[in-house]
């Protein structure tokens, strides 16, 4: 072959398109990075007392340098494990929530349901998306909705699909929902109360304008997804009507009506038990594992049978699963290193020097930035809020701007960073990639960024106390 036939070869072979890493290798990539930051930033720690209230909490001033644990080659790989352990109740909640949904999508029912919704709203269904958005943030704003999201999602996806829409508004309608409702929320026991209460503050003070925050920032949220989710709807993605699930027309029969009692029975149960009882995960588990043994009665499937389609769900549900373990490796790796404390002391000392109200702003950003290294609401009150109390008096901040400042940054991020486990899990449920969720919802991020910053800043002219 001449030179000339083996150029004119090269340039006819079809070139290698970039391809986004799969999820695992990002959030892998993410554990040597912190195992890296071991080396580069010093081990430091907070002295830490238990309050009158018995949490644990941090002693302002009383940083101080220590002998970290430095990562070893070894310790990225160790951190898989560790994290698949620190996250370990989670992770069997999603495998037993996923075959307990594995057993009533095989009853069929949710196709006929699906039918008889989209029959009633005759080609009005995209009033769904706003109504269920708006019950997943008044759960955010109330209960701290959150980890329960990824139960929804696994309902949404096939539902949505046959709906006409896609996986990222099935990914999109619970935790965009639930996630606007617990950043600007009113009474979150688990951020707005833990908050209030290390800054001495009555518990869930200053509602009334933290109601019309909510409204803004849920009713700005909701307009975003549904005008997504109509242009989604008005214009299919190539291939998308060929390989839309078909509705079952047939009508609900005795036993449909059985399971689709269950189901909600199950729902109900669970949100009674949240909100009255304090239930978490364990519960839920224990819920949803009995609503499918019951709809497979109903459906009259054998004991087989049942076990059979649970198997099904859980092969559907496991890359999820496990996507909530790498996620809490990057933290593992961090804790064992004391490079968290470290962190916050810096951002500490450089708030200090600020004026007033760059300094409520600024409390904003370092708690939008510290929530993707402690992705819990109550955790990082408890790490941060001992610290940024006092710093609000000094500087002439008030202390329910300083609350306000908490909330809003740990909760912006939680549906944005790869630390944040339940969304981690939840994309990966509906089939939707890191990188093409962040492309999608970064202008949102960006006018909540402004939003949340605004909100700041008002409440600080406000002097709201």
């Amino acid at each position: 072959m001449s030179h000339l036939e083996r150029t004119a070869a090269l340039e006819a072979a079809p070139r290698r398109q970039f391809a986004f890493p799969h999820i695992f290798v990002v959030l892998f990539s993410f554990i040597c990075i912190a195992a890296a930051m071991t080396y580069l930033i010093d081990a430091g720690s907070y002295e830490r007392v238990i309050s009158e209230q018995g949490k644990t909490v941090v002693v302002p001033g009383s940083y101080a340098v220590i002998d970290g644990q430095q990562a070893t080659l070894l310790t990225p790989f160790i951190a898989v494990f560790e994290g698949m352990k620190e996250g370990s109740s989670i992770i069997f909640f999603i495998f037993i929530s996923g075959g307990a949904f594995g057993v009533l999508k095989a009853t069929g029912v949710l196709q006929k349901l699906v039918a008889s919704i989209s029959r009633s709203l005759s080609g009005h269904d995209i009033i769904l998306i706003p109504l269920l958005m708006l019950l997943f943030a008044i759960g955010g704003a109330t209960f701290g909705l959150a980890e329960e999201t990824i139960a929804f999602i696994i309902i949404l996806a096939p539902m949505m699909r046959m709906l006409g829409y896609n996986s990222m508004v099935a990914a999109a309608v619970p935790l965009v929902g639930a996630g606007a409702g617990f950043s600007a929320a009113f009474m979150n026991p688990f951020t707005v109360g833990v908050a209030q209460d290390i800054a001495q503050l009555t518990m869930f003070s200053g509602m009334g304008l933290r109601i019309i925050y909510w409204l803004v920032f849920v009713s700005i949220s909701i307009s975003f997804v549904t005008y997504y989710a109509a242009k989604v709807k008005s214009t299919p993605e190539p291939g998308a009507i060929e390989n839309q699930p078909r509705f079952d027309e047939s009508p609900l029969s005795h036993s449909d009506r059985l399971i689709l009692s269950t189901f909600a029975g199950a729902i109900l149960l669970i949100a009674y038990g949240v909100i009255r009882h304090g239930w978490y995960i364990g519960e839920m588990s224990g819920v949803f594992l009995l609503m499918c043994m019951l709809v497979g009665a109903f459906a009259r499937m054998s004991p087989n049978e049942i076990a059979e389609q649970f198997v099904n769900g859980l092969k559907d549900i496991a890359m999820g699963a496990l996507v909530v373990g790498f996620a809490f490796g990057i933290l593992i790796v961090l804790k064992n290193g004391s490079i968290l404390d470290t962190i916050l002391y810096h951002l500490e000392q450089l708030l200090g020097g600020m004026p007033p109200v760059f300094t409520a702003v600024g409390m904003f950003l370092v708690q939008l930035l510290l929530n993707c290294l402690v992705p819990s609401g109550s955790g990082q009150a408890a790490l941060t809020m001992p610290l940024m109390v006092p710093l609000a008096d000094l500087v002439g901040v008030s202390r329910q701007t300083a609350v306000l400042a908490f909330q809003l940054g740990d909760g912006i991020t939680n549906i944005v960073t790869p630390t944040s486990g339940y969304f981690m899990a939840g994309l990966s449920v509906a089939g939707v990639s890191w990188s093409k969720w962040i492309k999608w919802i970064m202008p949102l991020f960006l006018i909540q960024l402004m939003l949340a910053a605004g909100m700041v800043t008002l409440a600080y002219y406000l002097s709201w106390s």
